[in-house]
């Protein structure tokens, strides 16, 4: 094998090599070399090379292993936002003033066609079973505290939903308490649903919540007490001890309502639905506070009388230590800021205030975008969150309006599966079972249960932005057979076979009027008491009654 030949490796001068003359380095030109991609994956998501992404490194946990550890503490931020923010405050009040409205009207309608009965019979049968509702409803013994009819405890339900994602509720066997109705429901702060004694998530039992294999709800762990109450550390009413409530009974009632809506698969509890901007909703609050504050002080009046003595002449007009008392002098002074007060200065000092920068059309700016942040958080609009449609014409605010009325459509939705129809059927069971139900045997019952126990829950009506508009868009619709008279209704929170009937009423009555008093027919019965009715709508434009309109030719003809 021949000797490798020596190789000079002291470095010579520090030229340049040309390209190619024997240079074992690459030289890559600067073009090549800014076209080097900073993403080195396929998808810029995964990337670690790039400096936006390397230190985004969060971890892949289940849903339970996210939630569960931090959920007490995120209820409590969001109670405290609240309890002191305004907004946060106001955001719940909407939330369920929308959702929820004054009162939840129950509409049975079973299934006709698997009970194998006609439209007459379900339009009778379903008068006599509301009003046997109403009465279990509309009083206070609905409620085991005898605090709340199933409307107040519906929205309060519904309030818990907004703070805390979840709602929780006990129904309970209490006979021979003043009702007729021994079915009761005692609600529960979510808040007491956890570990007995802070025992660690396992696989069966999560946040309180004991599953089998499958993820289905097997028993329910609930303190006697609120883990915050005053009086739960042992008091009279059971602090610190938890009782294992089953899920439902050997027979199939449930003897626990537990409602949320799950955003990933696996998921035990609900989230609350700030979660996602508390943070920028507690740094608002800061924003707004500090924003005040310096507002009080800017807006303060007042004069600083100061001496022309420097420190060594007041010491020597009265005496004393020079350093000592002077120091001693500056300690001691304490002022409170106010308007139109005269302050007296230190000899030798002055009063320079400190005036924070920046306009505020820029402040209004940013926090309007807070806002909107937060709005889209809480999947309500900025003008419905804020109050504020000062902002906006009708165009958009019916717009945004319409996007709050998707995501309010979808809560009423889990409120009735969750609740209201729960309720409803474990009332239905007991009304059964006493024999308060037209044509229902306690046989017939339990082999179609879920048959006999459907029924139509009207919330609130969506109310409107232009009533003339809109009225003339639900007449189009029901002309041209794309809608009916009961969705029309349910839209404004009535019941169209309620709103037909009282109509007749009037009619009927007005009718009466006009024989007793012996005015020509249709002079209180004609549409527009027969004068021409001109109403405005957003936009200036009057519109007359055409049927007033076209009686006031007749006669005149």
């Amino acid at each position: 094998m021949a000797a490798l030949p020596d190789i000079d490796w002291t470095p010579g001068p520090a030229e340049p090599a040309p390209i190619g003359a024997g240079s074992a380095v690459t030289v890559i030109p600067r073009a090549m070399a800014s076209a080097v991609p900073e993403v080195e994956t396929a998808y810029a998501a995964a990337s670690y090379r790039a400096k936006d992404m390397a230190s985004w490194m969060p971890p892949r946990l289940s849903p339970d292993s996210a939630l569960l550890s931090e959920l007490d503490t995120i209820n409590a931020r969001g109670d405290d936002l609240a309890r002191n923010n305004g907004v946060a405050a106001g955001a719940e009040r909407t939330y369920v003033d929308n959702v929820i409205g004054p009162r939840v009207m129950c509409k049975p309608n079973p299934d006709r066609i698997a009970l194998g009965k006609d439209a007459v019979w379900v339009d009778e049968w379903s008068r006599q079973v509301e009003a046997e509702w109403k009465g279990f409803a509309d009083g206070i013994y609905f409620d085991a505290a005898w605090t709340l009819n199933f409307h107040g405890a519906t929205r309060l339900q519904a309030r818990t939903l907004a703070s805390a994602g979840e709602l929780l509720a006990l129904p309970l066997w209490l006979p021979e308490r003043g009702s007729r109705w021994s079915t009761c429901l005692q609600l529960v702060d979510p808040a007491r649903l956890s570990n007995p004694n802070g025992m660690m998530d396992t696989a069966t039992l999560r946040g309180g919540k004991e599953i089998d294999a499958y993820g289905a709800a097997v028993a329910y762990h609930i303190r006697k007490s609120h883990p915050g109450d005053l009086f739960g550390f042992g008091g009279m009413f059971g602090g610190g001890v938890w009782e294992r409530i089953p899920a439902w009974t050997p027979f199939g009632r449930a003897r626990v309502i537990h409602a949320f809506e799950p955003e990933r698969i696996g998921q035990s509890r609900g989230k609350p639905p700030v979660t996602a901007v508390a943070r920028m909703f507690k740094m608002y609050d800061h924003l707004t506070v500090e924003k005040l504050r310096s507002t009080v002080l800017n807006a303060m009046i007042f004069a600083a009388m100061e001496t022309p003595m420097d420190q060594e002449a007041f010491v020597s007009a009265f005496g004393g230590d020079k350093a000592a008392d002077y120091q001693s002098a500056l300690n001691e002074w304490r002022v409170q800021m106010r308007g139109g007060a005269i302050i007296p200065l230190p000899p030798g000092t002055k009063l320079n205030p400190f005036i924070p920068g920046g306009p505020d059309s820029e402040l209004d700016a940013f926090a309007t975008l807070m806002l909107r942040h937060i709005g889209t958080g809480l999947n309500m609009p900025y003008e419905l969150i804020f109050k504020d449609f000062s902002k906006t014409n009708y165009s958009s605010a019916r717009a945004a309006l319409l996007e709050a009325w998707r995501y309010f459509y979808a809560c009423r939705q889990l409120v009735s599966d969750g609740w209201c129809s729960v309720v409803y059927d474990l009332w239905f069971e007991e009304a059964v079972n006493r024999g308060r139900i037209p044509d229902c045997t306690p046989a017939d019952f339990y082999s179609r249960r879920t048959a006999w126990t459907q029924a139509k829950w009207i919330y609130a009506g969506r109310g409107w932005v232009d009533p003339l508009k809109e009225a003339q868009a639900a007449g189009t619709r029901m002309d041209n057979n794309l809608t009916s008279l009961q969705d029309e209704a349910a839209e404004q929170g009535k019941d169209a076979r309620d709103v037909q009937e009282q109509r007749a009423r009037e009619f009927a009555h007005a009718m009466a009027l006009e024989e007793q008093y012996g005015l020509p027919p249709g002079t209180l019965t004609r549409k527009g008491n027969g004068q021409v009715v001109t109403v405005y709508s957003s936009e200036g434009e009057s519109s007359g009654s055409q049927s007033a309109a076209k009686d006031q030719g007749a006669q005149a003809a």
